[in-house]
């Protein structure tokens, strides 16, 4: 799939909590400190394949090998934000227009993540300490975490994603696939994994747009109660399966850690993202008093192979409270209730391929959604999407899907045959 290339434009407001900053006229041309500044803000980033272009005009590189794109400096101010804390006054600069990429947008943060993954980490550690400090997921502080993001507009989020509202990572059997196909196929595979029957009953913890729990409830035969804290989405999924006259649904406005009731399945797709580690082990004794004694669980989420806070800017401007844990740091929501994993994927390409889709639907909608807020939240969002693509295609993020149940069932399967069966459930039953 071809990748977009980012667009210039000057953007004079604020939206939605992004500070603005103007350029400062025809500033005076770059002193030798301030070169010696540029030079090392490459060095500092792995030398990576790139050229900087300084408000006069002026190039500085720091690598021998093929540029890959260059990156304007509109003026010194924003030279030395860059240079105090890249991860996240990068992001704040280019939204404002003091800073422009020229060439391929995605190939360009590709070439900064892979340059800069090993190099420097105490220098890394000390700017997240001082400068990323993630907001607080209690009960008030989800709400307005999760407010803050999804809450935008039902309208915004329907411009760019699938049919059925998927905002997580899409699975693809085969690369050829449309994005309405990989999304079927990524609720199908949950489904499959989670090997749900006809009559069983299930409690989904963050329900998005509640497509998932409408295909498990049309395909599968089974109860759903779907709980999540976005009005905008609640709103909208109740919508959505009273028009299309789907009983077996219940979309429930409230936070996950009210949960109530005895299910046969556990699932959560995009959602422990904004649990917060200290919240882990509150969230495994919710699954561990909701389950059956032969219930199983599913728990999908974004991930890293170390531990790392979120990207600075990500945090502050686009997830606030937003923490994609390490596989180990997920064991503190099994280990301490028995829980056995049965099963672990990772998805990261997968994860990838989806955020092309997006990213080229947001951008033949880029006109739609400057109307809606402005141009300053298009660049905003176009180097979110992007940034997420290039971090899962280097190998930044991952994309786990983790399959548990008690430790004492023996109710499991003896392979992972059932996931790949000619004749799938979903084929069979069509439940109203």
């Amino acid at each position: 799939m071809k990748k977009t290339k980012a667009t210039a434009f000057h953007i004079p407001s604020v939206t939605h909590g992004i500070p603005a900053y103007e350029p400062a006229g025809q500033d005076s041309p770059p002193t030798t400190p301030e070169r010696w500044l540029a030079r090392k803000l490459l060095v500092l980033a792995g030398s990576p394949p790139l050229r900087l272009v300084l408000w006069n005009g002026e190039e500085i590189t720091a690598s021998s090998a093929r540029i890959l794109a260059t990156m304007r400096i509109r003026h010194r101010t924003a030279l030395y934000k860059l240079f105090i804390n890249p991860n996240l006054h990068f992001g704040d600069l280019y939204t404002a227009g003091s800073i422009e990429v020229e060439g391929d947008f995605v190939e360009f943060l590709e070439a900064v993540y892979r340059a800069s993954a090993s190099k420097f980490p105490l220098l890394r550690k000390i700017q997240t300490s001082l400068f990323n400090r993630p907001r607080s997921n209690t009960l008030s502080g989800s709400s307005t975490n999760i407010h803050h993001h999804y809450d935008l507009s039902n309208e915004f989020y329907q411009l760019w994603l699938d049919k059925e509202m998927q905002y997580t990572c899409a699975y693809f059997p085969s690369p050829a696939m449309t994005l309405e196909q990989a999304q079927f196929a990524k609720m199908d595979h949950v489904c499959r994994k989670l090997r749900l029957r006809p009559g069983e009953r299930v409690v989904e913890a963050g329900c998005g747009w509640g497509g998932l729990a409408r295909h498990m409830a049309r395909h599968y035969g089974v109860t759903v109660r779907s709980y999540n804290i976005s009005r905008e989405q609640i709103r909208y999924a109740r919508e959505r399966a009273r028009a299309e006259g789907l009983s077996g649904v219940e979309y429930i406005e409230d936070d996950y850690r009210n949960i109530s009731g005895k299910y046969d399945a556990f699932v959560s797709v995009g959602m422990l993202e904004h649990v917060g580690l200290n919240h882990y082990r509150g969230l495994g004794g919710v699954i561990h008093r909701s389950l059956t004694d032969h219930g199983r669980g599913l728990i999908h989420s974004i991930g890293r192979n170390h531990p790392e806070l979120m990207n600075a800017w990500i945090e502050k401007r686009i997830f606030p409270g937003a923490y994609p844990p390490t596989l180990g740091e997920m064991m503190d929501i099994f280990e301490p209730h028995d829980f056995s994993v049965l099963d672990v994927e990772n998805l990261r390409l997968h994860y990838a391929k989806t955020l092309e889709h997006w990213l080229l639907r947001f951008e033949q909608h880029t006109a739609t959604v400057e109307n809606m807020f402005d141009r300053h939240f298009v660049r905003a969002w176009r180097l979110y999407l992007a940034g997420s693509l290039a971090a899962f295609s280097t190998g930044c993020l991952q994309l786990f899907q983790v399959v548990f149940t008690r430790g004492a069932d023996n109710q499991i399967p003896w392979s992972r045959a059932h996931l790949y069966e000619t004749n799938p459930p979903s084929q069979s039953v069509k439940a109203a």
